[in-house]
């Protein structure tokens, strides 16, 4: 167990992932924890190791929170309902990103190791092991790759789903023959979106990773902040954070968008690139203008994937109104153990009737996308 990353070599860390997801490099990991992202907001590092003859061969992000802010699963009701019974919830073992509703690897293990299953049980295996030693009340796996679900099958742990909305790139050429593949009713919706902007006569610069100048970042941070603030709580990254992500090489590059309206900027959003996907982040604006959330979080990103070959826009948690900016619906996945056997039985006949409801759900809106009928998007 290691409780801060800038004490393990990154190589070595790196090594364990493909290198697509900028969100599990060592540098974006060990940043929020060196930058003053985790202190004060209940995500204490207890990241599990895995050596074989002094050789990292297996990771396995952990944190012990005591609280469920900024996980994105939500467990805020099993929570009271555990307290209700008499029991503490907090603390809880949590693997995931913080703040960062993102599927990706969660058990990190070189694909090509011979003994990767048995690396992947026994990080498994170490996570409940940690849960009991600690009494923790639990251990929580959120936001995991389809293809690892496999690794946690294990009667004593329940899996979760959930649903987002990402957009896929069907080798456009341009955003013009992305509109194309919809509806004619929703092509006249969003091309009036983006003439409700264009007729607002800001200007929207694009910036990239070392272009992204300290002062761009201030920018940015107080309209994340401002966000942040009206409709969270305190914000959770700290400028410095944001500031040291234009340092980071690809694929963990930056893109930020900013809107000026003369001298004045008025409005920003933020992503991050990794190799096959953009990764929406976060935004914030001085005002209010009309569809210009849509324009610089949905439409402006969508070109830039086109552009740059992505081949997914993964544009951040819940907003089933991107459905009609074609998105479409995906499963996410999460896995958790509960120590109280009683409680775990409650909570895998709530997770059983979830499931059926969120499998409704995903399947009527896969129905009414907005892309045309002879369209797969």
């Amino acid at each position: 167990m290691i409780r801060q990353l800038s004490g393990l070599q990154a190589s070595a860390w790196d090594a364990l992932t493909d290198g697509a997801d900028p969100f599990l490099r060592h540098a974006f990991l060990a940043g929020l924890e060196d930058h003053g992202c985790l202190v004060g907001h209940g995500w204490d590092p207890v990241h599990l190791l895995a050596y074989e003859h002094d050789v990292l061969v297996g990771a396995l992000p952990l944190y012990r929170r005591d609280n469920s802010y900024g996980e994105f699963v939500f467990d805020w009701n099993w929570a009271e309902a555990y307290t209700r019974a008499g029991g503490r919830y907090y603390p809880k073992l949590v693997t995931a990103v913080p703040f960062t509703p993102v599927t990706g690897p969660r058990l990190l293990v070189q694909a090509e190791h011979p003994a990767a299953a048995s690396i992947s049980a026994a990080l498994v295996a170490g996570a409940l092991a940690l849960a009991q030693r600690t009494g923790a009340s639990s251990w929580h796996c959120l936001f995991p790759a389809d293809v690892q679900l496999p690794a946690f099958e294990h009667p004593d742990l329940l899996l979760r789903e959930g649903c987002q909305y990402h957009w896929y790139n069907q080798n456009y050429a341009d955003f013009t023959e992305f509109l194309a593949g919809l509806t004619a009713k929703r092509r006249k919706e969003i091309r009036r979106e983006r003439r409700d902007v264009a007729e607002l006569g800001l200007q929207i610069e694009l910036l990239e990773g070392r272009a992204i100048t300290p002062a761009h970042w201030a920018v940015f941070h107080r309209f994340y902040c401002d966000t942040f603030e009206r409709k969270f709580g305190e914000p959770r990254l700290t400028l410095s954070f944001m500031q040291y992500l234009s340092a980071q090489t690809p694929p963990s590059t930056p893109v930020l968008l900013l809107a000026r309206a003369g001298e004045d900027y008025v409005a920003g959003a933020l992503a991050l690139r990794g190799t096959h996907t953009l990764y929406g982040r976060h935004w914030g604006c001085s005002g209010y203008f009309r569809n210009l959330h849509f324009e610089m979080c949905y439409y402006r990103f969508i070109e830039y994937s086109i552009t740059h070959g992505l081949q997914h826009f993964d544009a951040g948690a819940q907003g089933e109104h991107k459905v009609a900016r074609g998105f479409v619906p995906v499963k996410t996945w999460s896995v958790h153990w509960l120590r109280e056997p009683s409680f775990r039985q409650a909570v895998a006949e709530f997770l059983r009737r979830e499931t059926l409801a969120i499998d409704h759900y995903v399947d009527t809106v896969a129905e009414h996308t907005a892309y045309r009928a002879d369209i797969d998007g």
